[in-house]
């Protein structure tokens, strides 16, 4: 008899004690859900990658190491090439042809420079500041033509979406123009405005 009490009293307060093993009527807090933060994402300023296509004007100041052949005057001509954007970089190549008439002689004139070139640069804003090199030619009238090679500085800064205006200091060394032993050294200053497409 006592067994079989013991037995029900057990039965009895299991039964009584299950309903707190399932849970407390207050309900479970819960932890606020972390919301990662959003990536900063890097302004480097306007997109540089595309066509570009424009003119040149400035000056040119011509050496040689033959005595009294030597000049300076205004040059420019039209410009062209492609840049592509890596983020904080800018690299591009491109192609120049600069007209001229610098009289460096009374029988030599030089009448044209053309470049293909190579640049790389960094961007400051809406600003470019690189460094340029590449191929060139000239044409001396007197002498015949003489491929070469140049290079030099320039910053191009973003008017609007599509238009720039820049400058660039060029330096170019064309060495026995013309099957001769003339070689020829010009250092070009000028400013560039661009359409890009």
């Amino acid at each position: 008899m006592f067994r079989k009490a013991t037995l029900i009293a057990a039965a009895l307060s299991t039964t009584v004690a299950l309903p707190t093993f399932a849970g407390s009527p207050e309900p479970a807090t819960t932890e606020p859900a972390i919301t990662p933060a959003a990536p900063v994402v890097a302004n480097f300023g306007p997109d540089w990658t595309g066509f570009y296509a424009g003119g040149q004007l400035g000056y040119a100041d011509i050496d040689s190491n033959v005595a009294n052949l030597d000049g300076d005057d205004v040059i420019g001509g039209l410009t062209a090439g492609y840049d592509w954007d890596l983020g904080k970089y800018v690299v591009g190549v491109g192609a120049d042809y600069d007209f001229a008439d610098i009289g460096l002689s009374p029988t030599t004139n030089l009448d044209s420079i053309w470049r293909l070139k190579l640049r790389s640069g960094v961007k400051i804003g809406n600003g470019l500041l690189y460094m340029t090199g590449g191929y060139a030619q000239v044409d001396v009238g007197g002498l015949g033509s003489e491929d070469g090679k140049f290079y030099g500085a320039g910053y191009e800064h973003m008017l609007t979406e599509n238009i720039s205006l820049g400058g660039e200091v060029l330096y170019h060394e064309f060495d026995n123009v013309g099957a001769t032993a003339t070689d020829i050294d010009g250092t070009t200053y000028q400013v560039r405005a661009t359409y890009r497409f």
